[in-house]
């Protein structure tokens, strides 16, 4: 947890006085974060937030507001460290208006007005800053008439600074009721203000002095000046002359003992020389031994010599070591120059680097070799990562690559850079880059998968030993105690601060380039134009899978989550966040697309086995189709620490959005492909019922084959299952997996699948109802049947029988199939039976007594057998139907037709069994 700041202190304010606007600069400690911590500002009491700019955390700028207090303090409100204080106060001052005539001692500019509440310039007339009542005295306007007074002073104007001004105008106009006793006070007003111009002269000198003296006194201090020059030249023309003789006796000095001083140093020089000679020998012999250290790889103990033999012959003046020490020289030249080949040269292991580093500091090579070899590293790591790119891309195309060293990460069949890879690594990865992977996944996984497994390998394994070779030359571990002695990891601590910028763009460049490598083989399209060359090349045949997407993802997010652990700033690695997003978003869009074309081959699946509820299997495979697409995206919607939702973005929420309504709608698609294909391409060989159903009617247990009709069933017993159940389950799994817009899913898929039931009803009815209405006229007007003359009734005749007969198939159908659905399409059956026996009876011009009590029965017959069915529509026809009839008078009548209905309900009371309420749930769905 942050610790809490300290609140704002103001030490200083400049100006710390001037008028309302004024602008102010602020300075003081802790004045806030940044400009979002900046909650509040006052100056005497006054809120100037408005107006206040953060510079930074000692520094505001402002503008004064008009506040009431004449002086207060300045204090400065933030979020991270609240209320302040203030050592400092400012004075307010009243602003002073100058007149268009008042004398100033600068420039007023009338024609460009500055507005100081919106700090900018506005152009305003001087004509409107006049005095308003030159005459100082009220003002009483006349009530003459404008057009009036125009023709009386034609060409003149009331306006008193025109030049065609008219005083007797103006005083009719302003004063016309003016007394006489305020006209002479108006004329005394005139003569003050004449007067007071002519003082105006004089007090503007006297107001003005000091500015006179100030540059009375100015132009006193050039003179002096000038006139002190004059004399300083005279005298340093005296101190030049004896200096000259000064320096003349020292050269005559140094010249008369210049020799005896000089043989004197040779005779030491040599005294010494053969004395250092005597006690190291080993200054004859270095050379050699350097050459032959040098061939050992001893370079430890060709150093240590070297130190040794520079600090005792790296000055001298004897003519016979100044040549071994230049053979020295040049033998160390060459040994740098060895020793920075090697440095610079790839692969090479941290360890090597550090070694060869520290050789070369201490035999002091020019420049700076751990710059130079972190630069070299750099362009290595780059290289490998491109020739990655360009293996695998041709091995795309056709050149094979199995045995390749350059990208055999996993072997060491040859010395390759990449291979060393393996043997170098310093950092231990997860599951997905264990070198023992089985070689079978290799030819199963996409080349574009294979390739960002082995790039983010590489990086992984080089990028460690880079960022430690850079934190060693930032904390001066690379150099030894002798250069830490001579100052040089100090030398190198200063130019590492001074290169922390190149270095973070060295490893901007490494993550630009891994990101767009892996963009270049999976997102092609996110690249730019000019960038598609150098990073893509890949060969697009179709899209990887969700469950690749998903593997890549998971192979992203470890090598994330290793460089990571190296302490690496965020902002250096935010752009591998932002591949992980986009790599995410495309797995679910991927996912979704390939679920809705999988859901269009589930027809083919559809089995037609009917279950005790009258449905398939396919709801079912729809489901778990669905689920099983949302489970394998669990790891893809899970965020890892620092990374953001997928669903962020707004367009993102509505492609998906989108992609789920389009996987609900293909399988609505297939349901009404499959319920709307001919008897012919529907394969039932296997059909079969659940054995365990109550259902006995047989029909679809005896023949191998559907009809239409029955295939129409079982799909609407499908779509009210998938309402009920299926698609509210799946909006469950939605908001589970934090999809956006479940609700828009859910309305769109439910609407079209009502729109299909609904259709696919009405298509059965059409099948089942048309026949039995169509069948009712000729029945009733068979053998030449005449409502007007007609028998006494006998019973129910036959076409009624026919028509019930009918209606029962088709109850045993859909009872059948689904023993839901049967009041829905009961009651719609018998809703078109009873509108067409309304229509019949409404046609009938006449009924003959015998024929109204036989249109009565028949009627009455059918509405009571399918009263449990009947709907308010179909109650209303019923009703209808009677009224046409002409009512029965007799009560004999009326006990025959009782005796009729009864005796009808008896002898049919078998086939009218299924109308009984115990027989069927009564609820309509």
């Amino acid at each position: 947890m942050s610790r809490a700041r300290q609140p704002p202190l103001v030490t200083g304010i400049s100006p710390n006085e001037g008028i309302s606007w004024t602008k102010v600069t602020i300075r003081g400690e802790n004045l806030g974060t940044g400009p979002t911590d900046l909650i509040g500002l006052t100056i005497c009491g006054h809120n100037c937030l408005l107006t206040a700019e953060w510079m930074s955390a000692s520094k505001i700028v402002c503008r004064v507001g008009q506040a009431k207090n004449d002086k207060g303090d300045i204090i400065v409100t933030t979020k991270s460290g609240g209320k302040g204080t203030s050592t400092v106060s400012f004075k307010l001052l009243k602003p002073e208006k100058i007149g268009i005539l008042d004398q100033s001692a600068v420039w007023v500019d009338e024609m460009n007005y500055y507005d100081m509440r919106t700090d900018r310039n506005k152009g305003i007339p001087p004509l409107s800053l006049r005095p308003a009542n030159p005459l100082g005295i009220e003002i009483d306007k006349g009530r003459f008439p404008q057009k009036d007074l125009e023709a009386l002073f034609p060409g003149m104007s009331a306006d008193f600074t025109s030049e065609n001004f008219s005083a007797a105008w103006y005083l009719i106009e302003n004063h016309s009721t003016t007394s006489f006793d305020q006209l002479k006070t108006a004329v005394a007003n005139l003569k003050k203000q004449a007067n007071k111009k002519n003082e105006g002269s004089l007090a503007y000198v006297k107001g003005g002095l000091s500015t006179f003296f100030e540059a009375q006194d100015a132009l006193s201090a050039i003179h002096q000046k000038l006139e002190a020059d004059g004399t300083e030249k005279v005298e340093g023309s005296m101190t030049q002359k004896l200096e000259n003789v000064l320096n003349r006796a020292s050269n005559t000095a140094d010249t008369l003992f210049q020799e005896v001083l000089g043989r004197k140093d040779k005779a030491d020089s040599t005294r010494n020389a053969l004395n250092v000679l005597q006690r190291f020998k080993f200054l004859f012999n270095l050379p050699l031994n350097i050459e032959r250290n040098i061939q050992k790889g001893d370079y430890d103990v060709v150093i240590n010599d070297y130190e040794k033999a520079k600090s005792l012959f790296g000055k001298t003046e004897v003519q016979v070591f100044k040549k071994y020490y230049a053979e020295v020289e040049t033998r160390i030249e060459a040994l740098r120059e060895l020793l920075l080949d090697k440095l610079l040269e790839t692969p090479s292991t941290l360890h090597d680097q550090k070694r060869y580093i520290r050789y070369l500091s201490d035999l002091h090579a020019p420049g700076d070799p751990a710059w130079q070899c972190i630069g070299a590293q750099h362009q290595w790591i780059l290289q490998l990562m491109h020739n990655c790119k360009e293996s695998y891309v041709k091995e795309q195309k056709g050149n094979s690559l199995l045995h390749s060293p350059m990208v055999d990460l996993d072997g060491d069949v040859r010395p390759s850079p990449i291979g060393h890879l393996s043997q170098t690594a310093s950092l231990k990865r997860g599951s997905s880059f264990q070198s023992g992977r089985d070689d079978a996944w290799r030819y199963k996984a996409p080349q574009q998968v294979v390739f960002v497994e082995k790039l983010t390998k590489l990086v992984v394994s080089q990028l460690p030993n880079f960022w430690k070779l850079w934190i060693s030359y930032v904390n001066g571990s690379l150099f030894s105690e002798t250069a830490e002695k001579s100052g040089q990891m100090e030398r190198s601590k200063k130019n590492a601060r001074q290169r922390q910028n190149d270095f973070k763009k060295m490893i901007q460049e490494v993550m630009h380039s891994l990101v767009k490598l892996i963009r270049g083989a999976l997102l092609p399209f996110s690249l730019r134009e000019g960038e598609s060359r150098q990073y893509g090349g890949w060969e697009m045949k179709s899209e990887l899978s969700g469950q690749w997407l998903t593997h890549v993802i998971q192979t992203v997010r470890l090598s994330s989550e290793s460089l990571t652990a190296l302490e690496i700033p965020n902002d250096m690695l935010q752009i591998i966040q932002d591949l992980i997003l986009d790599l995410r978003v495309r797995c679910i869009i991927v996912t979704l697309q390939h679920t809705a074309e999988g859901n269009k081959r589930l027809a083919e699946k559809e089995d037609w086995v009917v279950d005790n509820e009258g449905l398939t299997s396919l709801p079912s495979q729809f489901e778990q189709c669905i689920i099983h697409s949302l489970q394998s995206l669990k790891t893809v919607l899970d965020c890892k620490p620092g990374e953001a939702s997928v669903f962020q973005q707004q367009k993102t929420q509505e492609d998906v959005c989108q992609l789920s309504i389009g996987i609900m709608q293909v399988f609505i698609d297939c349901l009404e492909q499959l319920s709307t294909k001919p008897d012919g391409d529907i394969d039932t060989a296997h059909l079969s019922v659940d054995v365990s159903s109550p259902d006995l009617f047989g029909s679809i247990h005896e023949d191998s084959s559907l009809s239409s009709e029955q295939r129409l069933l079982i799909a609407l017993s499908n779509c009210r299952y998938l309402e009920r159940h299926t698609f509210l389950n799946i909006a469950e799994h939605f908001e589970k997996h934090g999809f956006q817009g479940v609700e828009k899913i859910t309305q769109v898929s439910m609407e079209s699948l009502k729109e299909l039931d609904q259709r696919l009803f009405e298509t059965y009815i059409e099948f089942k109802a048309d026949p039995i209405v169509g069948s009712l006229e000729p029945g009733i007007y068979a053998g030449y049947f005449d409502w007007k003359d007609c028998l006494v009734p006998a019973g129910v005749r036959n076409y009624l029988k026919e028509a019930l007969v009918n209606i029962i198939a088709v109850h045993a159908e859909v009872f059948t199939i689904s023993k839901d659905l049967v009041p829905r399409v009961m009651s719609r059956v018998v809703e078109a039976v009873s509108e067409e026996l309304s229509r019949l009876m409404q046609c009938v011009s006449s009924f003959s007594k015998n024929g109204a009590l036989q249109a009565r029965l028949e009627i009455c017959a059918l509405r009571d057998t399918v009263a449990i069915y009947l709907t308010p529509e179909s109650n209303s026809s019923f009703k209808q139907a009677l009224e046409a009839l002409p009512q029965l008078s007799s009560g004999t009548d009326k006990k025959l037709l009782e005796e009729l209905l009864n005796k009808f309900k008896s002898s049919m009371h078998l086939q009218l069994t299924c109308f009984q309420a115990s027989s069927s749930a009564m609820v309509k769905t």
